[in-house]
């Protein structure tokens, strides 16, 4: 964190004195714990997944749904101590994991509440939901401690990602990162339809860029084949600064999305999942109220 080069921004800046690119400074902030019946039915389990949503975030997507928090840093500080805590009332809630969303920026306080959590008798999968915008040395340091990785992997585009997201090179920076969390947990473990193990790769598909996802499906099945799951999401809503920006301004035909899916069909993709009806609904959305913080 002096100076900070946990994600591929490499800001440089020393958190400890000002805020990095993310927006973050040195302590933890956290705006939500929640149970979560919302995600990938592997994930979710009676309960709910366990999510701890974090304040701030290394990119900067001009269409962020959560970005109350990622942008404006809505959250409260929480030591590594209290962070802990949550990962065990968590586990006594019935949570079926423990799902870590946009934690990049807190990699290293996070780890040590993982391990201070796991010597007083945590037992969940831990899950890492990030943007895949991270660095090799970040991901090594999850070794041993990330069970199932879900990032989104979020263009093939990179002048889409830099103007959408602030993102430069981003499908290099992303597609190694996925790779790398592919080495560290392998392939896909299901107990009881429950994932213990593996990779699930998201992608939220865009208005006018379902090229974009094709060649992102592409990718994935001819590097992974079946041994990780793709998620691939319709609910994209044109929120924040979206409408600034003529080709993401609105909402995605079904056209689009079906021939993304079809796509993924025709490849013969086994381990994909696939969102039906009316998603793009801001009901969806977390009501982010530092519930269980």
């Amino acid at each position: 964190m002096k100076p900070c080069e946990f994600c591929p921004q490499r800001c440089k800046v020393d958190r400890v004195k000002k805020l990095g690119f993310c927006g973050a400074g040195e302590n933890l902030r956290v705006a939500l714990v929640s149970l979560h019946k919302w995600e990938e039915p592997c994930l979710v389990g009676e309960r709910g997944a366990g999510t701890i949503f974090f304040s701030h975030c290394n990119l900067r997507c001009v269409y962020c749904q959560n970005f109350v928090i990622s942008h404006e840093g809505f959250g409260a500080e929480v030591s590594v101590e209290r962070l802990a805590e949550i990962f065990i009332e968590q586990q006594e809630r019935g949570a079926a994991n423990i799902e870590l969303v946009t934690p990049t920026h807190y990699a290293d306080k996070i780890c040590l509440a993982i391990d201070l959590a796991k010597a007083r008798g945590l037992k969940l999968p831990i899950v890492w939901n990030s943007n895949a915008y991270e660095t090799l040395e970040t991901l090594e340091t999850l070794r041993g401690r990330v069970d199932v990785f879900l990032p989104d992997l979020k263009y093939f585009d990179d002048t889409a990602a830099k103007t959408f997201s602030n993102a430069p090179n981003y499908f290099s920076v992303a597609s190694s990162a996925i790779k790398k969390m592919f080495e560290l947990v392998g392939s896909a473990q299901i107990v009881d339809g429950q994932m213990i193990r593996g990779v699930i790769v998201r992608h939220l598909v865009l208005p006018n860029y379902r090229r974009d996802a094709i060649k992102i499906i592409d990718w994935l099945y001819e590097t992974f084949g079946d041994d990780i799951f793709i998620s691939l999401m319709n609910q994209y809503m044109p929120l924040y600064r979206a409408k600034e920006f003529k080709k993401i301004s609105r909402t995605l035909t079904t056209f689009e999305y079906n021939s993304v899916v079809e796509h993924a069909v025709k490849l013969g993709i086994k381990n994909c999942f696939v969102q039906v009806g009316k998603t793009a609904d801001e009901s969806f959305i977390p009501n982010f109220n530092l519930n269980g913080v």
